[in-house]
């Protein structure tokens, strides 16, 4: 086998891990040309979003549920590690692990009764849990600082290290967010990834063929708030401020909007954060009216490409290429 063959061979075998590399070479070389730190915060703001959405999409995109409350559990994270931190003096790592935790519980707790519901039912009982969540941070003034909410968060650091400006935490994120992918991109290519495809077409026919439904459903359940806390406590630990308009019910449909963008793509995620999050910066007079733009832009993916933008894009683009080869081949 000559040298090109096995490089050939080689980046076929590993496109995946190659891709990913691809993108953290991008990302790291970025700063470079971004000179503007208001651009360098979209990113980071991207970086955040993409590590939440990621975790949603398994859920939505890949097990075929619904979820109208992860909001709840971003706001959950950066709340408890700002609590954690600037009221109990807790060291920030620390406190973002043990809030990660307590959120893989509240996922359990909340898991279980409601993953029982399909559908509409589903919907409304994670919008309600965002609703009971959103009442806390606003009505428990002294714990969550109110209205108001709470600053004084300190910056994470490592070491000498801290990670206190927006071209540090630049590269703070986008490791947390390139771990998540790849953590996602070698999950939904496993057995477990097959077993939530299955999930996604036909429960009852999953179960038949030996997935067990509900575990499945409550373990990516649980695996997608841990995700969202995380993403949480470093939003928290970046602007050192929180307060509960930033996790409300609209941020729910925001994140459902990301995630219907580039739904059953992992990939399709990052165009969908991205897209979701730079819109507004190109709306101008329009910015007051964001949520109603929102709302329509998943009204249309919804009618016209209900699998997603990004994967009917693809479909669309495969169907058209193999309807042209099929016409070249009768000429």
């Amino acid at each position: 086998m000559s040298g090109w063959e096995k490089a050939r061979f080689f980046a076929l075998r590993h496109h995946t891990g190659l891709q990913v590399w691809g993108l953290a070479v991008l990302l790291a070389l970025t700063p470079l040309v971004m000179r503007n730190p208001y651009n360098l915060g979209i990113l980071n703001l991207i970086g955040l979003y993409v590590i939440v959405v990621l975790g949603l999409n398994l859920f939505i995109g890949f097990a075929g549920q619904i979820s109208l409350g992860h909001a709840a559990f971003f706001g959950l994270g950066a709340y408890g590690s700002a609590i954690l931190t600037t009221t109990y003096q807790v060291p920030a790592w620390p406190a973002m692990i043990l809030t990660a935790a307590a959120m893989a519980g509240v996922a359990l707790i909340i898991g279980v009764p409601t993953l029982r519901l399909t559908g509409h039912y589903l919907a409304m009982a994670t919008l309600g849990f965002n609703y009971v969540v959103d009442s806390i941070f606003v009505e428990w003034d002294a714990v969550t600082g109110g209205p108001s909410g709470l600053s004084g968060i300190p910056p994470l650091s490592i070491g000498g290290l801290t990670f206190d400006s927006d071209l540090k935490f630049h590269y703070l994120v986008w490791t947390f967010a390139l771990v998540a992918l790849a953590l996602c991109l070698n999950l939904v290519r496993s057995g477990v990834g097959r077993g939530l495809a299955a999930l996604a077409e036909d429960e009852v026919a999953a179960s038949a063929l030996g997935v067990d439904v509900r575990r499945q459903k409550i373990a990516v359940f649980i695996l997608s708030a841990v995700f969202a806390s995380v993403a949480g406590s470093l939003y928290a630990h970046y602007f050192g401020y929180v307060n509960p308009e930033a996790f409300s019910i609209f941020k729910s449909l925001d994140l459902v909007i990301m995630v219907v963008g580039g739904m059953g793509s992992i990939w399709g995620t990052l165009f969908g954060a991205a897209f979701i999050t730079i819109l507004p910066q190109f709306l101008g007079f329009l910015q007051n009216y964001t949520d109603i733009i929102h709302g329509l832009i998943l009204v249309v993916i919804l009618l016209f490409l209900p699998q997603g933008f990004v994967t009917g894009l693809a479909d669309l683009g495969r169907v058209r290429w193999a309807r042209r080869r099929l016409a070249m081949g009768g000429r």
